[in-house]
């Protein structure tokens, strides 16, 4: 039986939006957590929480949880945690929907990494839609306005290092189960968190509440939110991997973009938070752009 008779495009399809949606939706969270904690405790206490159920994924036997390789597990486990860090951190201080735009600069950075760092080719539409992306993000992030400063560049950054992770998943742990990685990837997160809160201490400059708050046991407000953070993400984690096991990866990213109209919807429905005109265009145009890198690059 060949591989396109086991594909099922539209299984796949509503498995990928269905995660983003999810993705979409707990996101939008996040600050209301980072109203009561800090970052840092964020990411020890989601990782404590979704620890037993990595282990349940792995007992119905979703995949192994020790990785066959453990070095190239852990490097790219470092690159998805500074990632992670970065966009979690920009969720504490701008709109989810800004936040995303920066995040899924990913394959551009994807491309140019390619391009530049491992000397491929690409045709004039790649060229193109990277153009159309960078174009798309000055006009989310909107530098020389009143609001905008170094720190608005953080999802863009977490975009860049999450493009690392992505290259990694395949030229590094090709191979390896995808709950092993998943595991990975909650363990440097916790570790992460724990080491900043009580060895480190406050690493950012004050204002930025989400990142300076030190460690605190009065969590009963924040709780559910995190339970919510850590079961969904899962559960969103697991939608991916199946939707990228039903068809081909190319044509399984371009519903990832899909996360760009979810968030802001929630963030509307949840928060009332809206977008300018031209913001949402910035969004619509990096969008544009990864679906066009997308099916390019087939």
């Amino acid at each position: 039986m060949t591989a396109s008779v086991n594909n099922r495009p539209m299984v796949a399809a509503v498995s990928m939006m269905s995660a983003m949606a999810t993705v979409g939706f707990i996101d939008n969270f996040v600050s209301v957590i980072a109203e009561e904690i800090s970052l840092w405790q964020f990411q020890v206490m989601r990782s404590t929480f979704m620890a037993p159920l990595l282990v349940g994924m792995a007992a119905i036997g979703l995949g192994r949880l020790r990785p066959i390789r453990w070095l190239p597990v852990l490097a790219r486990a470092t690159m998805i945690t500074v990632a992670m860090m970065l966009y979690f951190a920009s969720l504490g201080f701008m709109p989810i929907s800004q936040a995303l735009a920066g995040l899924f600069t990913s394959p551009i950075w994807v491309l140019l990494i390619k391009t530049i760092g491992l000397k491929q080719r690409i045709g004039p539409r790649r060229i193109g839609a990277v153009l159309i992306g960078f174009l798309g993000i000055l006009l989310v992030l909107q530098p020389g306005s009143d609001g905008f400063g170094p720190l608005m560049m953080m999802p863009v950054a977490a975009g860049f290092f999450y493009a690392i992770s992505s290259i990694a998943t395949r030229s590094w742990c090709e191979g390896e189960s995808a709950v092993s990685m998943l595991a990975a990837n909650m363990m440097m997160l916790g570790l992460a968190g724990l080491v900043v809160s009580f060895l480190v201490g406050p690493v950012i400059p004050e204002g930025v509440e989400f990142v300076n708050r030190v460690w605190t046991w009065d969590i009963a407000a924040v709780l559910p939110w995190v339970v919510l953070q850590a079961v969904g993400s899962l559960g969103a984690v697991f939608l991916i991997i199946r939707a990228y096991q039903m068809d081909e990866p190319t044509n399984v990213a371009v519903f990832e973009y899909t996360a760009m109209l979810f968030a802001p919807l929630f963030a509307w429905i949840l928060f009332g938070q809206t977008l300018s005109f031209l913001q949402g265009l910035g969004i619509g145009m990096i969008a544009a752009s990864g679906v066009v890198i997308a099916v390019r690059s087939k």
